[in-house]
């Protein structure tokens, strides 16, 4: 198949280089424009155009995908299958329509649970102990497109959101090149999603840092998994902020939310169920991200003293 991908982080990457590794031909790859990234804001491409570049792939960075000649530059391309990755763009009628297989699109959830733009995140945060990937036939609607593919795996008790981020993005790769074979064998049969019992993945903020240690330990827990690497759950201690990078639930129990229970090598924070959690990896404002037992050797945290 003459396929254009559309695609900008790194969890699009490896579908794009299976892509490119397999019997199709990729003829173009569309990318958000270069950002600048860093303390520096130096002018960085995204990882997708990256890997484009390196195999001398046409690359497209449009502002916007309802220009007439963006769209007759699709058009002209006479594609039999536009590839939708994590672009962040929405595509108008004219382009989901400009291909002979129209527009499939790789979602990291099990649809229609998690549509919209931070379905991993929001899955680790919830508690959730499966999800997966889904390959739907794109429409105008947000993430509501038919079912062509779905793989499900598990989520690990301790498995944060990049862990899984990562492990999401070769699911979805070997989903692609499966579910395009199917189309070229006409062996889809098209699940419509129900109207009702979806959910959305909204955006991850800053907001959703602070760690409330009255919820359960779980719950902290499943923050801390969810926002890691970015924002990353926070505390503050001595009116300083720490950054939780890493937790596993306690054996160990306490009475008051916040309290410190134990500092022999993990910090065990006591949260509202009486449970707790060890901390094992955190970073103190303006310093390096270290475990729990070089932190203490030179940070004072008494047994007794409260988080928050």
């Amino acid at each position: 198949m003459k396929i254009i991908f559309m695609g900008t982080p790194d969890f699009a990457v490896p579908c794009l280089q299976n892509l490119i590794d397999s019997k199709h031909e990729v003829v173009a790859v569309f990318s958000q424009p270069d950002r600048p990234v860093g303390r520096k804001q130096i002018l960085t491409a995204p990882p997708v155009k990256a890997l484009a570049v390196e195999n001398n792939i046409p690359v497209y960075q449009p502002l916007s995908l309802k220009d007439s000649e963006v769209i007759k530059l699709i058009k002209d391309m006479s594609a039999d299958l536009i590839v939708v990755v994590a672009y962040g763009k929405i595509l108008p009628p004219d382009i989901l329509n400009a291909a002979t297989y129209g527009c499939i699109n790789v979602h990291a959830s099990l649809l229609p649970k998690y549509r919209g733009a931070a379905p991993i995140q929001w899955a680790v945060l919830n508690g959730e102990t499966i999800t997966g990937v889904s390959i739907m036939q794109m429409n105008e609607g947000l993430d509501t497109g038919d079912i062509l593919l779905m793989k499900e795996t598990e989520i690990g008790e301790n498995e944060t959101s990049q862990e899984l981020f990562d492990r999401l993005s070769f699911i979805g790769a070997g989903s692609l090149l499966e579910c395009i074979e199917n189309i070229e064998q006409n062996k889809i049969n098209p699940i419509k999603q129900p109207q009702s019992d979806f959910s959305y993945a909204e955006k991850i903020t800053k907001s959703l840092s602070p760690i409330d240690w009255a919820k359960s330990a779980q719950s902290v827990h499943n923050q801390v998994r969810g926002l890691q690497t970015w924002p990353c759950a926070q505390t503050v201690f001595n009116g300083k902020i720490l950054k939780i990078h890493k937790t596993r639930l306690s054996d160990k129990i306490g009475n008051k939310s916040g309290l410190v229970v134990d500092n022999i090598g993990v910090i065990s924070v006591c949260c509202g169920d009486g449970k707790c959690v060890d901390i094992l990896e955190l970073q103190a404002e303006g310093k390096k991200k270290m475990d729990s037992k070089s932190f203490l050797a030179g940070n004072n945290i008494k047994i007794g003293s409260f988080l928050g």
